[in-house]
C-alpha cells in the first residue's frame, strides 16, 4: 500500500491531475458559494428597517405623551396667573423681552409660558422671604441677633429672585447640549436631501421626521422652521428665528451659509458640506478635549482610593514578618 502511494506521488502525471482536480473543485465551490448562502445584506437591511420603525414608534409615543403633558409646543397657564401678571404689570418691570428669548431657547413657547415665568418670578421671592422671616424670628428667636435674621431674610429673598432664572438657564443648557450632539447628524441628513434634489423646505421637513430619534428638541426646531419657511415672506427671517430659538454656533454657521447661498446663488450642497464637516470636527475636538481632561481628574481619586490599598498590600506582609520575629 505504501509502495503504491509512493509510486503515485512520484508520477508527474498523477500530481498534475491531482492539482487540476483540486483547482476545479475549488473553482466550483467559489462559484457555488454565493448561490448557497443567503442574502445577508438584505437580512441586515430588513432588521435595520424593523429596528428603525420600532424606534420611530417609541419616539412617537414619547412625543404624544409630551404633547398631552404640555399641550403641544405651547404651554398653558392658569387664569389666576394671568390675572396677577396683568394686575401688577409684571411684563414691564421684570424684563419680559429678555425672558421671551430665554423661554424660546428653553423650549417654552407662547404667551402662556411667559405668564407662568413672570408669575413665579413674583411668587418665589415672596414665598421664600415669608418662610425665611418665620424661620428666623420664630425658630431662631433666641439663637441669633436681629442683623443675622435680616440677613437670612434678604438671602432667601435674593434666592427667590434667582431661582426661576437658574432653572431656565439649566434647562437651556441641557437642551442646547442635546441639540449640539445631534446637529452634525441632522446636517448630514439635510445635505443628503439637498443633493438628492429636494428643496430646502422638503429637506427641513424630512430632517425633522428623522432626527427625532436623536433629539426631540432639534426635531421640534426643524419643524417650526419648516412652518416658518412656508408662510413667512422672507426666508432669512425664518433662518434667523431658527438660530434665535437654539442659540448654537453651528446653527449660526448654517444660517449664514443658507442666507449667502440664497443671496449670491452659490450651490447649497457645497456650503452645507463644508459646514457639516466643521460641525463634526468641532464635536470630535470636544470629545478629544474631554478625553484629555480625564487623567488630571482621575489623579486625586487614584491617590485617595488606590494608594492606601496599595501601601496596605505591600506593607502588611513586612509588618507581619517583623512582628513575628519580635
Amino acid at each position: 500500500m505504501l509502495s503504491l502511494l509512493f509510486t503515485k506521488l512520484s508520477d508527474p502525471r498523477f500530481i498534475v491531475a491531482l492539482v487540476i482536480g483540486v483547482i476545479t473543485v475549488a473553482s466550483l465551490i467559489v462559484i457555488a458559494m454565493p448561490f448557497l448562502q443567503g442574502d445577508s445584506l438584505e437580512e441586515r437591511m430588513k432588521s435595520v428597517a424593523v429596528e428603525r420603525e420600532r424606534i420611530r414608534a417609541r419616539e412617537r409615543e414619547k412625543l404624544a405623551a409630551r404633547a398631552n403633558n404640555k399641550q403641544g409646543l405651547r404651554h398653558s397657564s392658569k387664569t389666576y396667573m394671568k390675572d396677577v401678571v396683568e394686575r401688577f404689570s409684571l411684563s414691564k418691570w421684570l424684563g419680559a423681552d429678555e425672558a421671551k428669548g430665554k423661554l424660546a431657547r428653553a423650549g417654552f413657547r407662547g404667551p402662556q409660558a411667559e405668564i407662568g415665568f413672570l408669575f413665579f418670578r413674583l411668587v418665589a421671592p415672596i414665598g421664600l422671604s415669608v418662610f425665611g422671616s418665620l424661620y428666623a424670628f420664630l425658630v431662631l428667636n433666641l439663637q441669633i441677633g436681629l442683623l443675622q435674621k435680616l440677613a437670612v431674610v434678604v438671602l432667601l429673598l435674593y434666592m427667590g429672585l434667582k431661582l426661576p432664572e437658574i432653572y431656565l438657564s439649566n434647562t437651556i443648557t441641557k437642551r442646547q447640549l442635546e441639540m449640539r450632539r445631534a446637529f452634525p447628524d441632522a446636517l448630514d441628513l439635510l445635505l443628503i436631501c439637498i443633493e438628492s434634489g429636494m428643496s430646502i423646505e422638503h429637506g427641513f421637513r424630512r430632517v425633522s421626521q428623522e432626527i427625532g430619534v436623536r433629539s426631540l428638541a432639534l426635531a421640534e426646531e426643524f419643524t417650526l422652521t419648516t412652518a416658518e419657511l412656508s408662510y413667512l415672506p422672507d426666508r432669512r427671517t425664518a433662518y434667523d428665528n431658527f438660530y434665535a430659538r437654539t442659540g448654537l454656533d453651528d446653527v449660526k454657521n448654517v444660517v449664514t451659509s443658507l442666507v449667502q447661498a440664497e443671496k449670491y446663488g452659490t450651490p447649497l450642497g457645497t456650503a452645507l458640506r463644508t459646514v457639516s464637516q466643521e460641525a463634526r470636527d468641532t464635536r470630535m475636538m470636544e470629545a478629544e478635549k474631554k478625553a484629555a481632561s480625564l487623567p488630571p481628574k482621575l489623579t486625586v481619586p487614584m491617590i485617595i482610593c488606590f494608594l492606601p490599598v496599595l501601601f496596605a498590600v505591600i506593607m502588611t506582609p513586612a509588618v507581619i514578618q517583623v512582628m513575628a520575629v519580635q
